[in-house]
């Protein structure tokens, strides 16, 4: 009955301003997964149409953009990543979904096929879509006549050419495999074979179907990258770290180093390791990626280091061990692409642009870096092609688009595609600091809202990103999910309400000193003063009613959202928790199997003292909880169980449910139905005060 309400709000709630709706602020299709051929020549990406997955491409030098894949409708099914053929003609793409712990890929829209992830290859010059074969992460070889891929942890092989069903697997080992590569010479198939609490370089020779690993440890030896020559492979030996409770800070450990092993002599050894102390931890996810190594023109290894704060670039000679630091300045790396001709790398940063994303070049010659993007907007997503480069933009007032940028021409692709019912307000962002209690400074955006009148107190939202290793920018952003809240804050901004952007400690962007923050996560909860530094901010503005801020958020902003109702019902009057956390020593064990709370008494009680599920006596707020229930991140029991203990103490709760749907959401009505619910249900309680 509760979905029912909530679908039929979507042709009934009123309009309160501007004759938009949530729906117009979500209608942009999001462009992802860009990738260019090897000549430069063509780009290719998937552009999710409001559900719709499909594959694009796009030719120098008019880049017209060009449909390549019909599927139709708001299916559920992902699409990417996508790759091109050594000679350009091919294209290699996934569609599926992942599989749950029950082995049950995810099927939101309830179709009646197999719904797991299979690989697709695409005839670029007869347009003909043929399967290729089950799995995912296809590789091809350096000639182009094979494909590697994984299936269930194992490492495949296919013929690029062979139009049959039939999969073999290429050897069988212990462990699950990843992060797949060729050696430059075709004759090595290189991978990470993961054992648990270590892993190791595995190394298949291809002539003589011979599987040797590359100087076993105790430690997790992963990231691989082969030598331009073939001779040679780096890659990183990272420690493991014990009974380390995630969500917690942790600055220093063991350090990690970086080791080249030389094939002929099958041996290796280690060219530099961190310095003890900041920097001896190599962060999981940044760069936000499967590689962490570059080879430059000299023999130099570049590689990503948080030595002074921030994660950056750094280059070392592994013959004189000089160390050069590439990318200076106050901002982080997040993301690197390395250009076909491995002559340059393009980096996604926030260097001296703290709120947004930029794209440099750094040569790898000279080691010099050139910024290429518009520091007025957002950018990601950049690939290397011939006289330029291609990547996604973005804007306070225009999500995310492909663009491409040719001897010195910056030229938007697919404009036809951009949807004309796509709404004129936007507020512009203002970027706001906010001291703590304790004195910690946070971050975020103001929105203020159409016909904003200063004499006026409006209602007020606080949006919190979940993670928590994000960061909100000034404008749409460049991951799915966050684009689409972006667009519910401008909504919420469209309708009267003062909104609030929330960058709390323990997110990305600010260095490691804020994303390390004291006590944060499951050591003490101390981001949640963040949050009530927002509510104090926003009670102490003339233009704000006080007595009508809501909080509410997703995933890590859930949990938020619950700490606010349940630690300050004072300073709220409403929220909306999605999927969201609620007692640490329930969910950590999906991300820490190793963890069961009675075996570690102290971290388990400090873990329930840092969760909403302590302060639930205070808790009085209405609250609307919405909640996928094959949710692979954050336990769906988290919902069950708050909704629960709430009713049991008179505690208004509404729920929005989704069967089948995963953590973010696949289907694009899902998203729709969920921030227009989230809005009515803050609008509502709103108006009734």
């Amino acid at each position: 009955m509760k979905k029912f309400f909530y679908l039929l709000l979507l042709f009934t709630l009123p309009i309160l301003s501007n004759g938009q709706r949530m729906a117009d602020y979500l209608s942009v299709p999001f462009p992802s997964y860009l990738t260019a051929s090897p000549d430069g020549k063509s780009i290719a990406w998937v552009f999710n149409d409001q559900g719709e997955r499909n594959l694009f491409l796009a030719r120098s030098p008019e880049f017209e953009a060009v449909q390549l894949t019909d599927f139709k409708g708001d299916e559920g099914l992902d699409l990417g990543p996508i790759s091109f053929s050594p000679d350009g003609k091919t294209l290699l793409f996934v569609r599926g979904n992942s599989r749950n712990s029950s082995g049950q890929a995810a099927n939101p829209a309830q179709l009646q096929i197999n719904t797991d992830k299979k690989i697709y290859s695409l005839n670029l010059e007869t347009k003909e879509r043929r399967w290729f074969a089950p799995g995912s992460s296809p590789v091809f070889s350096p000639d182009g006549e094979q494909v590697a891929f994984l299936m269930g942890g194992s490492v495949y092989l296919k013929a690029a050419k062979d139009t049959s069903e039939s999969v073999e697997q290429l050897f069988t080992a212990r462990g699950s495999a990843s992060m797949l590569g060729f050696s430059p010479d075709g004759k090595f198939l290189s991978f990470v074979s993961q054992r648990g609490d270590h892993s190791y370089i595995g190394l298949w020779n291809l002539e003589k179907k011979e599987l040797k690993y590359a100087e076993t440890s105790l430690d997790f030896d992963a990231y691989p990258a082969w030598s331009p020559d073939g001779k040679k492979l780096t890659y990183l030996r990272i420690p493991n770290i014990n009974n380390l409770l995630p969500f917690t800070a942790i600055k220093e450990s063991n350090p990690w180093s970086i080791r080249i092993f030389d094939v002929d002599k099958w041996e290796g050894k280690e060219i530099w390791k961190a310095d003890k102390g900041p920097g001896s931890v190599m962060v999981d996810d940044l760069p936000a990626q499967s590689e962490r190594l570059w080879w430059a023109k000299d023999g130099s290894l570049v590689f990503p280091w948080e030595k002074n704060n921030w994660m950056h670039l750094y280059a070392v000679n592994p013959n004189t061990k000089e160390v050069k630091h590439l990318t200076p300045g106050e901002g982080q790396v997040e993301w690197v692409h390395l250009s076909s001709d491995r002559n340059s790398l393009l980096v996604m940063h926030n260097i001296g642009n703290i709120d947004r994303r930029q794209i440099s070049q750094l040569n790898l010659s000279t080691f010099s870096l050139e910024l290429v993007s518009d520091p007025k907007t957002i950018n990601w997503g950049a690939v290397k092609i011939e006289n330029g480069i291609a990547f996604f933009s973005s804007d306070w007032n225009k999500p995310g688009w492909p663009m491409v940028r040719v001897n010195g021409q910056t030229i938007t692709l697919a404009e036809t595609l951009f949807p004309k019912n796509f709404p004129g307000f936007h507020a512009k962002p203002q970027p706001i600091k906010l001291i703590a209690k304790d004195g910690f400074e946070s971050y975020g955006q103001l929105f203020l809202p159409q016909d904003y009148d200063p004499q006026k107190k409006h209602p007020a939202v606080i949006f919190i990103h979940g993670g928590s290793r994000r960061q909100m920018l000034l404008g749409y952003n460049y991951g799915a999910y966050y684009s689409n809240t972006y667009a519910a804050q401008q909504y919420f901004a469209s309708q009267g309400y003062i909104a609030l952007t929330l960058n709390y400690r323990s997110g990305i962007g600010y260095g490691m000193d804020f994303r390390e923050a004291e006590n944060y996560g499951a050591g003490g909860a101390s981001e949640v003063q963040d949050l009530m530094a927002a509510a104090d901010f926003l009670a102490s503005r003339p233009d704000v009613d006080k007595s009508r801020i809501a909080p509410w958020g997703g995933s890590y902003g859930g949990y938020m959202t619950a700490h606010a109702l349940s630690q300050a019902p004072e300073k709220f009057h409403v929220g909306v928790d999605i999927h969201g956390v609620h007692n640490w020593n329930n969910d950590i064990p999906v991300f820490a199997p190793w963890y069961e709370p009675e075996k570690f008494p102290e971290m388990a009680e400090l873990a329930f003292k840092s969760s909403p599920m302590a302060y639930m006596d205070k808790w009085v707020d209405p609250v609307l909880l919405i909640h996928g229930d094959d949710d692979r991140n954050v336990l769906f029991s988290e919902s069950v169980e708050l909704a629960e203990v709430l009713r049991k103490q008179g505690v208004k709760v509404e729920q929005l449910i989704f069967p089948d749907e995963v953590h973010s959401f696949l289907l694009h009505r899902n998203w729709v139905e969920a921030l227009t619910a989230t809005f009515e249900f803050i609008h509502r309680h709103s108006s009734e005060k």
